[in-house]
């Protein structure tokens, strides 16, 4: 993710702190985390899941609570955050439109839960302000989201690591 080496990254720190903090990174969240937490921290899987999940959870509540004065505010004063905002803002609603549309709610959890880069909360949050989900519904949503996709990447990664372990 952004050619980062995450382990190196936080070496300072205990392996719970390296993967809440990892959790926050845009792009990385927990898709990253949880399978550093697995493989390189040998963490449990339940410490694995809380750290990693409430990582998430929290740029979610800053995105869904700021973006709307932040934005509005750095539009307004800054030409180049003008063109970000406004090319931010038009990706998320192309990618993610059709999809509200035709299954409403539940696209939103669905886009969260997909464990790929570019799906999670981060993404989750902008797509919800911009299509102007009730925060507290979006909140519901996103965490219904980041706990399916935590639950899938430790799968994924306990199954892809067994078996990698196995042939070796």
């Amino acid at each position: 993710m952004f050619d980062l080496n995450y382990i190196a990254l936080f070496k300072d720190m205990s392996p719970e702190m390296a993967v809440f903090l990892i959790s926050m990174i845009p792009v990385a969240e927990l898709r990253a985390s949880i399978p550093i937490a697995l493989t390189v921290y040998n963490l449990d899987i339940l410490t694995t899941l809380f750290y990693a999940i409430l990582g998430n959870i929290i740029p979610m509540f800053f995105i869904l609570y700021l973006i709307d004065p932040v934005s509005k505010f750095l539009m307004k004063h800054f030409t180049i955050f003008n063109k970000f905002f406004t090319w931010l803002f038009k990706r998320t609603r192309i990618k993610f439109e059709g999809k509200y549309a035709k299954y409403g709610s539940i696209a939103l959890v669905l886009f969260v839960a997909i464990p790929l880069p570019i799906t999670g909360s981060w993404t989750g949050a902008l797509a919800a302000f911009l299509f102007r989900i009730p925060r507290q519904r979006a909140a519901i949503l996103i965490i219904s989201g980041i706990i399916i996709a935590a639950l899938a990447v430790t799968f994924i990664t306990k199954t892809a690591w067994g078996a990698f372990l196995l042939f070796t």
